[in-house]
């Protein structure tokens, strides 16, 4: 059963019956990142999924602050599950943004499914990472977050240097469905572009106390976005469960097999201990 409505402007589809599982993808994605996933769900599982802000290239430009996606989030979940809490499952920076959401409405969550992002606005996240990787994550933000300011003025320009970014860092999504509009969240990061990230949550302190989480992350990188910490406290935190895979940033498209067998394993635990 799939069916599509919209909300604010964008549209939102849904597959499949039951408890409503709530997809946000990342850069430079869209809702077809969750496809084998949908696939591996929808005979129990409600799964909704829509294109972030800015990321369905048929629309124009549409960056948002921090309140204004967690705003969308909330129209989105209060409508597809008005009464019920729904488990969220992101990705990238869909991630940072539904961390954020479920951090300011622990009320409408009940669990939160999070591929390879975790405590990167942690302190100890941050000692984690060598001058190094530092250097590296500078280079690929900055780069596309100049893209974004270059988007206006030589959109061409913008959109090749965002595909080629793409494409090296092992994004496998076809060059036409990438473009500049998608980087307005490295804007915010580096240039406190539509109010910046300042703010937003210590995630260290909503999930695994407060929410059941189950993480994912790519072992196959030059560098993490989680800290040992952040494992070693989902994984003594009962109803939690972490898993590494062999596997790049893109885990679900390079592993679909064991990352959907474990969500799968997972949600069916805890449905039935509702």
């Amino acid at each position: 059963m799939s069916e599509t409505l919209s909300v604010q402007g964008i549209e939102v589809r849904i597959d499949g019956a039951g408890p409503t599982v709530v997809m946000l993808h990342g850069w430079p994605d869209s809702p077809a990142l969750w496809d084998q996933a949908v696939a591996a769900l929808q005979d129990s599982y409600r799964c909704v999924r829509f294109a972030l802000p800015g990321y369905d290239l048929r629309q124009p430009p549409r960056p948002v602050s921090v309140d204004q996606m967690c705003e969308l989030v909330a129209a989105i979940v209060d409508t597809v599950s008005p009464s019920e809490r729904v488990t969220l499952m992101l990705h990238d920076w869909g991630c940072f943004f539904g961390y954020e959401y479920a951090a300011r409405h622990q009320d409408r969550v009940a669990r939160v499914v999070g591929a390879d992002i975790g405590d990167t606005n942690t302190g100890a996240y941050l000692k984690k990472l060598t001058a190094k990787e530092k250097l590296m994550i500078a280079g690929y933000q900055l780069w596309l977050a100049i893209a974004w300011k270059l988007g206006p003025l030589a959109p061409g320009l913008a959109d090749r240097m965002t595909r080629w970014m793409a494409r090296t860092i092992g994004c496998r999504t076809p060059a036409a469905e990438i473009g500049w509009q998608m980087n307005y969240p490295y804007a915010m990061q580096w240039f406190g572009a539509f109010g910046g990230l300042r703010g937003v949550a210590r995630v260290d302190k909503v999930f695994g106390p407060k929410l059941p989480t189950l993480f994912f992350f790519g072992k196959r990188k030059p560098f993490m976005f989680h800290s040992d910490r952040w494992l070693a406290q989902l994984g003594s935190t009962p109803g939690c469960e972490v898993h590494g895979l062999e596997s790049g940033h893109w885990l679900m498209k390079q592993q679909p097999e064991a990352f959907n067998r474990a969500v799968r394993q997972w949600l069916d635990r805890g449905t039935m201990l509702r």
